[in-house]
């Protein structure tokens, strides 16, 4: 009785706790978001950073702002070259929309002949819909410009975070060790080192994949002869950042393009070439240049992507992974919650050489007695 009494405290302050975190999260996504991506931006800077500081001898802050110009020179290039490819896919917007037009009315037709539904109540029903739509169009306006103002403040954030963190990082790191009691430093430098190894890597292997499956889509693509054949790469090796959900996002607007440029019959092509590519991207690529640095079950990171971009969005859902990571490595090396990076975890498979090794030495001591 008295340790049900216990518990139940206790599951209300881990329930009250995990709501006031998720609400704080909500309320402080401006702040917090660019604030989380920085950190991770700046583990990966850190190499660079240090290279410039001890052997080039850079004073600190030089080093953090040129660590931070190869970030904002690498990114720039991504946009300007998807930038580009977006500008031919507006040189040809008269001809998608025409062949838009043509596989419209054949789907009006398609439907007039299987369901008995005439064109004019279809036209009627669009007509109305678009009524409603052109109603709300400032609302529609007012929620782009509000969009395109975040996207910036989130950018300017993300770089002065970054440089913040980069130049103040042994403050940072000192206050760290210096918030737990002597006895625990030991494992806290532990952690940390573990997490800046573990979260360098994944990140470095996440931006490999991404390369890696925008040169087969393009490749692929490339040969069976689909237009945009790069774009639509580049699409795919981006969204692949986001794991599961990425993927199936980038395959709709390839099937939607390629099915304004093309016809049905490229689409089912299409839809094989990614298939294909998926399946050499998790059982090869995954396991191969991401490796096994981020253990966290497949359960537990689709719930994280589920939950991070119901709290921010798609920022969320990309770093839901490296923080489900962190807080893994947490759990594993502190005790009482040890449990949690279980359930988090994958499931180890018994190593058979070792079970019958001690099933033999077991058999031999029972002999022996």
């Amino acid at each position: 009785m008295r340790e049900k009494l216990s518990f139940l405290p206790k599951l209300a302050l881990v329930l009250f706790c995990l709501i006031s975190l998720t609400y704080i999260a909500i309320l402080g996504q401006s702040l917090l978001a660019p604030l989380l991506f920085s950190f991770l931006m700046a583990i990966l800077l850190l190499p660079v950073a240090n290279f410039l500081e001890h052997k080039i001898k850079l004073k600190r802050s030089f080093s953090t702002i040129l660590s931070v110009i190869l970030m904002i020179a690498v990114i720039s290039g991504i946009i300007y070259f998807f930038g580009n490819q977006l500008s031919s896919l507006w040189a040809d917007w008269p001809l998608l929309k025409q062949k838009a037009d043509v596989s419209y009315h054949e789907l009006q037709q398609w439907i007039s002949h299987t369901f008995g539904v005439n064109s004019q109540k279809q036209l009627d029903y669009l007509n109305d819909s678009t009524e409603k739509a052109l109603a709300t169009s400032a609302a529609i306006v007012a929620t782009t410009l509000a969009t395109l103002s975040s996207t910036l403040l989130f950018l300017g954030f993300t770089l002065l975070f970054t440089f913040f963190i980069l130049n103040y990082r042994r403050i940072l790191f000192t206050f760290l060790t210096s918030v737990f009691a002597e006895e625990h430093k030991e494992k806290v430098n532990e952690i940390v080192s573990q997490i800046q190894y573990i979260i360098k890597k994944y990140i470095i292997g996440l931006f490999l994949q991404m390369l890696i499956v925008t040169g087969l889509m393009i490749g692929v693509l490339s040969i069976l002869g689909v237009k945009y054949a790069v774009l639509l790469g580049l699409v795919a090796g981006i969204f692949n950042v986001v794991p599961y959900l990425g993927i199936f996002f980038a395959l709709l607007i390839s099937c939607l393009i390629t099915f304004a440029t093309a016809g049905a019959a490229k689409v089912l092509l299409v839809l094989i070439a990614f298939i294909a590519v998926h399946a050499v991207d998790g059982n090869i690529l995954m396991p191969l240049v991401v490796g096994s640095k981020v253990k966290i079950n497949a359960l537990f990171a689709f719930l994280g992507i589920i939950i991070g971009e119901m709290v921010w969005g798609i920022s969320g859902m990309f770093l839901c992974i490296p923080y489900l990571a962190m807080l893994k490595i947490i759990f594993d090396r502190v005790d009482t919650l040890k449990p949690w990076g279980i359930l988090m975890g994958e499931e180890h498979k018994p190593d058979k050489k070792k079970r019958v090794y001690q099933i033999t030495k077991k058999i031999k001591l029972e002999e022996k007695d």
